[in-house]
């Protein structure tokens, strides 16, 4: 052979190999895609009401430049969802028909997109409630909003409105299928709700089977509608209500906190909702026998009532008392209120002692409603109404040197329970009876 030829196949080869070289380098710096998983629901999972899918995505590089998580029921649209380490996006299946659903999920990373995970699940709505029980309860708590702000209010808010629709199911006939928890995004959080996500409240072990999601506005929403969907279908329908979260108002403002010409407000997950607002909402409840109670500072306006159990004026009323509801508040429209970490509002946690421990039975209204115990055992009938709960809990907090320091909430009631025309009956609520 040639010795110029072999020369030249050397040279070349040499530079195919260097070049070859350079190639695999860069093929090793180039971007590597991210991966996803599907925490919840597993699949073949049988689903109903609100589902939260989350799970978790990470980037191989190790530079967590991950952008987005995606989202997808069957062959709708991809929709974004909440985070990216740990990721979740709230499914309302009410707006879905009975059937098999694939949900797809991706992440992206700037670059490239992971592979397409899926689950498959079934959607069954039932249409029947469990035990014919037409009674239904929403619990809903945006405890830690603002998310960077050391005025959270913590995990307690949760723990509370778990406790109560304990005692609801197990006490007042309540089906499982019938009650709601809302609450934050529907993480649960370290540290008492300061810390980093852990889970989502539906994959949480807790006692029963009950409907979990976040306190978002839309969520809120679409629960209050699910709520009167359904309940408006029997005459018996029976409604509990329980909000916490912030209040909007003026701290600095010791006399009527900037509420005098202005609406009660609490805040949700990702907005604010107004008594007027929640007065609309409700408006289409039939229900004639239905409890509200709002626990937040400045809420007196959500029961129609400023402070000393005066009565907001007309172009302020929220909408919410009607024949047939009691509305309570926390505290009045002018005060803030207060709450534990780790246990609740001080109100709801007062409230709930003396309607679940039966130290409330017959308790009355007293000198502007402030509360008195009975001394005649005529007027105990031992069970206890919504109404001696809350007369309990406002003659606890105004006279119980515990809580001295917490009189000036002033919590407060419109009780149209069950009125008929113009003319009042003071028949007491007994949650779960018939």
């Amino acid at each position: 052979m040639d010795k110029k030829l072999i020369a030249v196949i050397i040279v070349v080869i040499l530079f195919v190999s260097i070049l070859s070289g350079c190639l695999g380098q860069n093929n090793e710096g180039s971007n590597i895609k991210p991966n996803v998983t599907i925490d919840y629901p597993t699949n073949l999972m049988i689903v109903n009401s609100f589902v939260m899918i989350s799970g978790t995505s990470t980037d191989p590089d190790g530079d967590d430049s991950l952008i987005k998580v995606e989202v997808k029921i069957d062959e709708s649209e991809w929709y974004s969802a909440d985070g990216t380490i740990k990721w979740s996006y709230d499914w309302n299946t009410y707006e879905y028909q009975d059937g098999v659903y694939t949900i797809s999920a991706r992440s992206w990373d700037g670059e490239d997109y992971s592979d397409v995970q899926t689950v498959t699940l079934e959607v069954d709505n039932l249409e029947a409630v469990e035990s014919d029980s037409h009674k239904w309860a929403i619990f809903i708590a945006a405890s830690n909003f603002p998310k960077d702000n050391e005025s959270k209010l913590g995990n307690g808010g949760l723990y509370l409105a778990e406790e109560m629709a304990a005692y609801l199911i197990e006490n007042s006939n309540y089906a499982t299928s019938n009650i709601i928890i809302l609450f934050d995004d529907g993480w649960i959080r370290k540290d008492n709700g300061y810390g980093e996500r852990l889970n989502t409240l539906q994959e949480r072990t807790h006692k029963y089977d009950i409907t979990y999601g976040g306190a978002t506005k839309n969520n809120v929403v679409n629960s209050f509608n699910q709520l009167i969907k359904e309940s408006n279908k029997y005459r018996d329908s029976e409604v509990f209500i329980w909000i916490f979260n912030h209040g909007y108002g003026n701290l600095n403002n010791t006399l009527t906190g900037g509420k005098l010409f202005e609406r009660s407000q609490i805040f949700l997950w990702d907005d604010m909702i107004s008594d007027k607002e929640l007065g609309d909402i409700l408006g289409p409840l039939k229900s004639t026998k239905v409890c509200i109670i709002i626990d937040a500072c400045f809420c007196g306006g959500f029961a129609d009532k400023t402070i000393l159990n005066l009565p907001t004026s007309l172009i302020l009323r929220s909408g919410i008392p009607r024949p047939g509801r009691i509305v309570i508040s926390g505290a009045s429209k002018f005060r803030k209120g207060f709450a534990s970490t780790t246990q609740g509002p001080l109100f709801s946690l007062l409230w709930f002692e003396g309607f679940k421990t039966g130290k409330a039975d017959g308790f009355k209204p007293g000198l502007l409603k402030t509360g008195r115990p009975s001394i005649l055992k005529i007027f105990k009938n031992g069970k206890v109404s919504v109404e001696e709960a809350f007369y309990y809990a406002r003659y606890t907090l105004w006279t119980d040197e515990n809580f001295k320091e917490y009189r000036s909430m002033q919590p407060q009631i419109t009780d149209r329970y069950p009125l008929r025309g113009r003319f009042l009956s003071h028949r007491e609520m007994f949650l779960g009876e018939d």
